[in-house]
């Protein structure tokens, strides 16, 4: 299968400090991925590098099956909606598709317009009149209607109510079912993607900390609860996300594929998505990820 993204060794420093730093990573076709983790750990860095917004301190990246970030084919490939859709106020929803036929050498103005006339988004009305949940509608129709391969969201559910929020997740996927387009979209709302990611990628102070399907990752790993006092034995055999230790008992997140791999007198019990992304978001474990430890260079927020 080819790759949606596929980044190796990538790095971005601004003067000596990194935002993003050994990024080696593939993300398969055909997913709708969560990029998630804090404030400045990374993820509209890495997402402006695989639109081609930004240009590589180190490493590459390529996208939609192996073309060059930034390269006039990967331009008629990726679609990119930013947190603050870049939508002209002034200008009628009309005008902004006519915009977007012109800046574009793939568009199908007839699906846009379709598309719009199914959510009650008029044409006619100027775009700073729009609620939105609308003015969402409008960038991802716009993003749409260049027939991409792959769709970058950075944050776009940030400044949504609920249920705008939920609309536009509905749209999103009804689109994806329709077209077979990749989606990579980075957001805050963990709660959300496990309803609507089948994959995800975790990054933490501008390094990933974890990558795969949610069903696999969600069977990997697991609580492990016993003695405080063979703690540390435990966590010498099974990589450790997550270790909480009372007086008399631990509770240890451990990626284990085979839970039944738990030592005599521990009790094992399976985790859910959002529980398993808040850990990997708190505690970034060098015994989970390989290579070196991070320089105590600062980082920024991305």
């Amino acid at each position: 299968m080819s790759a949606a993204i596929e980044a190796s060794g990538l790095g971005k420093r601004y003067g000596r400090t990194w935002a993003l730093r050994d990024c080696s990573l593939t993300i398969p076709a055909g997913h709708v991925v969560g990029l998630v983790g804090p404030n400045g750990a990374g993820k509209t860095t890495l997402l402006s590098l695989a639109v081609g917004l930004a240009t590589p301190t180190a490493g590459q990246v390529r996208v939609a099956g192996g073309r060059t970030a930034g390269s006039a084919a990967a331009l008629d490939a990726v679609a990119f909606v930013a947190q603050e859709a870049a939508l002209y106020r002034n200008l009628s929803v009309a005008d902004m598709l006519r915009v977007g036929r012109s800046l574009n050498r793939r568009w199908d103005t007839g699906r846009a317009q379709s598309r719009l006339a199914e959510l009650g988004v008029p044409l006619t009305k100027k775009v700073g009149a729009l609620s939105g949940g609308q003015r969402s509608q409008v960038a991802l129709t716009l993003a749409l209607a260049k027939c991409p391969e792959l769709l970058i969201l950075d944050e776009p559910l940030a400044a949504l109510d609920p249920v705008a929020r939920h609309d536009f997740m509905s749209a999103l996927l009804a689109a994806v079912s329709e077209d077979g387009v990749s989606v990579v979209f980075s957001s805050h709302v963990v709660a959300e993607l496990e309803r609507v990611c089948d994959y995800v990628v975790v990054v933490h102070g501008g390094r990933i900390q974890v990558s795969g399907e949610v069903e696999e990752l969600v069977a990997g790993h697991h609580v492990l609860t016993g003695p405080t006092e063979h703690a540390d034995a435990v966590s010498r055999r099974f990589p450790v996300v997550r270790d909480r230790r009372a007086f008399a008992q631990a509770h240890l997140l451990v990626r284990a594929p085979d839970p039944a791999a738990a030592p005599p007198g521990w009790q094992h019990h399976s985790i859910g998505l959002e529980e398993l992304l808040l850990a990997y978001m708190r505690e970034p474990s060098a015994s989970v990820l390989p290579g070196p430890k991070p320089a105590p260079d600062k980082q920024i927020a991305c």
